[in-house]
């Protein structure tokens, strides 16, 4: 099998450098990174540095490149982009991936598989996302932050979860906490409910986990945006069950006071960010399921204005 990782940031470059450090040499597969600038540059050079909780490792992919042409088919390709980034990097590599292809979305966001279908139509694509803080620390170098590392997917069709089975036992012979599921969009929306109004209101506050569970304004706040989350996927279909928005706030008051959201450091960074995803998509989403989301209203009327 031919795998492409296209994207080799905090998340392509644990779940890819797991994969390319499996099969490396005579495996029966290929991976492949798909990557940019002085990051490509050193990989290239000096292979991918991978430092996780187990430890860490020098990665060299089969093949690293920015060039989908030298890429060739692929049977499989990893999508762990920004969600910015994403409709661009699909079209960059439409040409490598024919109706036999499979294309697994690892990115926050609950939208992506539809994104990706609009400029994919020929392979099958998959709901997917992972539950893992990870990093570029360096040109080369991929750091596991926090997080379990389970990666969860399955197809829209709950029929059709068998036929994807040899790709979970691929993953999970790289070691990568892998589970198929005939239910995707659980999981799914399980991660967007926590992290989602989480990234809205430290973004908006400035303040990072402690700060904003800890205060009362604050906590009001992503506890309401958690609840018109809840009631836009419930209208959705999303089994949650019925202690999501508690158990969402409990799982985040597990995490250490000084916790930053990736959004919120891209605020104070100066970088793209992910509010398309984690909060104009719930605004439009309110909007066409007649839904009230005041809270997401007034988190992207302020956030907006910072772009």
């Amino acid at each position: 099998m031919r795998i492409g990782v296209i994207g080799i940031g905090g998340v392509g470059g644990y779940y890819g450098g797991k994969l390319a450090t499996k099969y490396a040499g005579g495996s029966g597969h290929e991976v492949i990174f798909f990557a940019r600038g002085a990051h490509l540059a050193a990989i290239r050079k000096d292979g991918l540095k991978l430092v996780t909780v187990e430890g860490e490792c020098t990665v060299r992919p089969a093949q690293a490149t920015d060039n989908p042409a030298e890429m060739g088919p692929l049977d499989l390709a990893l999508f762990c982009t920004k969600s910015y980034g994403l409709e661009e990097a699909a079209r960059a590599v439409s040409g490598n991936l024919g109706v036999e292809s499979v294309v697994l979305p690892l990115l926050n966001g609950v939208d992506i598989t539809d994104r990706l279908r609009a400029v994919l139509p020929r392979p099958a694509v998959l709901y997917g996302g992972v539950f893992i803080s990870s990093a570029i620390q360096g040109p080369g170098i991929v750091k596991q932050v926090a997080g379990t590392g389970q990666l969860f997917f399955g197809p829209a069709d709950p029929a059709d979860v068998e036929k994807y089975r040899p790709i979970e036992t691929l993953l999970k012979d790289a070691g990568i906490k892998a589970e198929l599921s005939a239910d995707a969009l659980l999981p799914l929306w399980t991660k967007y409910i926590f992290i989602g109004p989480l990234a809205g209101v430290t973004s908006l506050t400035g303040k990072p986990f402690g700060g904003v569970l800890g205060g009362v304004e604050e906590r009001a706040m992503v506890e309401g945006m958690m609840k018109e989350v809840e009631a836009v996927a419930r209208r959705k279909g999303v089994r949650f069950p019925p202690d999501i928005v508690q158990a969402s706030l409990g799982k985040a008051e597990a995490f250490a006071p000084a916790t930053k959201t990736s959004m919120q450091l891209d605020y104070e960074r100066g970088n793209p960010t992910e509010l398309d995803i984690f909060i104009a998509y719930m605004v439009e989403a309110g909007e066409k399921l007649g839904i009230p989301v005041p809270l997401h209203r007034k988190v992207y009327a302020e956030l907006r204005m910072r772009k």
